[in-house]
């Protein structure tokens, strides 16, 4: 009894030891706290923040059906998704580029990962939640280098110039131009397959011995991703999907500083009317051939750009979406443009009105799969009144508000939706205009007989 009693007390005097060893005392997390009160000052959080662009989608983040949007199907550029059995085979073509990139420089590989070596830092800081195991230097900056190399030559296929591979290479010809390339475009545009510029604008800069500027690099994106935009004032950008979503932004001419409606200040909780209610209502749809996200409002006209749907379509928008949602100070035009055209699109019917004013091209099937596209990726995206869009749709709800609107919409709603509709007003109207004019000549037979 006396035995048990004392190894019970020896186990306690254990357990407490071993608390002891895993927890730190109070003193020892004092002096923590203390040593980080340095990194709570604003100016040294800013510029942690300011390092990171690339950054992981979480588990619960968005519908789980759509979390394949975000994993490359493809080809993996940087370290998340590096090494995933799918985008393996890609790595073989990877490798061929850079032996082509290097026999066309008159630069040694040492020269490009010396000129990589110096920016390293900024490499990596540019991931949040960098794996350890990718801090290793010289395992990073090969994954740079090689995935770096391979953009480059992708953007190549761009050029009407001529490219030393081969006419039957599985992708760098027009067989892979045609059969590969669309893949490799959809996986280029995804929040965790990104590649800082920095990186493609020091192999460029080694390359050509000069150093070249961010304009440079923004156009190969733009001229491989045909966007048609001008990039001569975009300023220097993150990465391709912060440079294609600033290509799609109205005020792109202004530098590429996100723009504020500081006239929208007062928020809405109105929500606009499906497109088909909208033209009921006397609002008239224009297209506007232009890839930016550009909506006005003026005069009852609701000018719209043009907007391709088809199997990259709902990625591309639910990435950009993401960058914005995770990056602060990115703006919110394209969320605010997603949740504008789920307002306006509630059934396919209203696709159909659209479609009809070529605002929209459908190139993934049915009139009805398109509704349920943009009412799908606009799930937990709320609209920003504050920004480019706010004042449009201040306009928009102002207009619908008005009375004759509502009643000649509620009018259009009720009666003239559907032909059967349609043909008993008509029939109403018909016997309205039967009995007065019965009751007409009753008047007139009564005076002649009085007469």
């Amino acid at each position: 009894m006396c035995r048990t009693d004392s190894n019970n007390h020896s186990r306690e005097i254990m357990g407490k030891n071993m608390l002891a060893i895993q927890q730190p005392s109070q003193q020892e997390w004092v002096i923590d706290v203390k040593s980080k009160l340095q990194y709570a000052s604003r100016s040294a959080e800013e510029a942690l923040w300011s390092q990171h662009s690339i950054y992981r989608v979480p588990a619960g983040f968005g519908d789980p059906s759509r979390s394949k949007a975000y994993k490359p199907q493809v080809v993996s550029f940087g370290p998340y998704h590096h090494g995933k059995p799918r985008l393996k085979p890609m790595e073989e073509h990877k490798h061929r580029a850079l032996l082509h990139f290097l026999q066309r420089s008159d630069k040694t590989l040492d020269d490009f990962m010396e000129a990589l070596e110096e920016v390293v830092e900024e490499l990596m800081d540019s991931y949040k939640q960098l794996d350890k195991a990718w801090r290793h230097r010289d395992k990073f900056l090969k994954l740079m280098i090689f995935d770096g190399c391979f953009m480059l030559e992708i953007f190549k296929t761009s050029e009407d110039v001529p490219i030393d591979y081969a006419y039957n290479d599985p992708i760098f010809s027009k067989h892979g131009k045609l059969c590969i390339m669309p893949h490799i475009k959809r996986d280029m545009l995804m929040i965790e397959n990104q590649l800082p510029l920095l990186v493609l604008k020091t192999l460029v800069a080694v390359q050509s011995g000069n150093p070249k500027d961010e304009e440079y690099i923004n156009q190969l994106v733009m001229n491989f991703f045909a966007t048609g935009s001008s990039t001569s004032k975009m300023g220097q950008r993150l990465h391709v999907l912060d440079v294609v979503r600033q290509s799609m932004l109205p005020d792109l001419v202004t530098g590429g500083k996100s723009t504020q409606n500081k006239s929208a200040t007062k928020s809405t909780t109105d929500v606009i009317w499906p497109a088909t209610e909208l033209h009921d209502a006397g609002i008239q749809f224009k297209m506007k051939e232009t890839q930016m996200l550009k909506i006005e409002f003026k005069g009852g006209i609701l000018t719209l750009p043009q907007i391709i749907v088809d199997d990259a379509t709902e990625s591309k928008f639910l990435n950009l979406m993401a960058f914005e949602q995770f990056h602060a100070g990115a703006g919110t035009e394209v969320s605010s443009y997603v949740s504008f055209m789920d307002n306006i699109i509630d059934t396919e019917r209203d696709v159909i009105l659209l479609n009809k004013k070529k605002i929209i091209k459908n190139f993934v099937g049915t009139d009805k799969a398109i509704a349920k596209l943009f009412n799908g990726i606009s799930q937990d995206v709320s609209f920003d009144p504050d920004n480019s869009l706010g004042e449009v749709h201040k306009k928009v709800t102002a207009y619908c508000n008005k009375k004759w609107n509502r009643w000649r919409a509620n009018l259009w709603h009720t009666y003239f939706r559907s032909p059967w509709a349609l043909l008993s007003v008509l029939a109403a109207i018909f016997l309205l205009g039967v009995t007065v004019t019965q009751f007409v000549y009753s008047l007139i037979d009564f005076y002649h007989s009085k007469a």
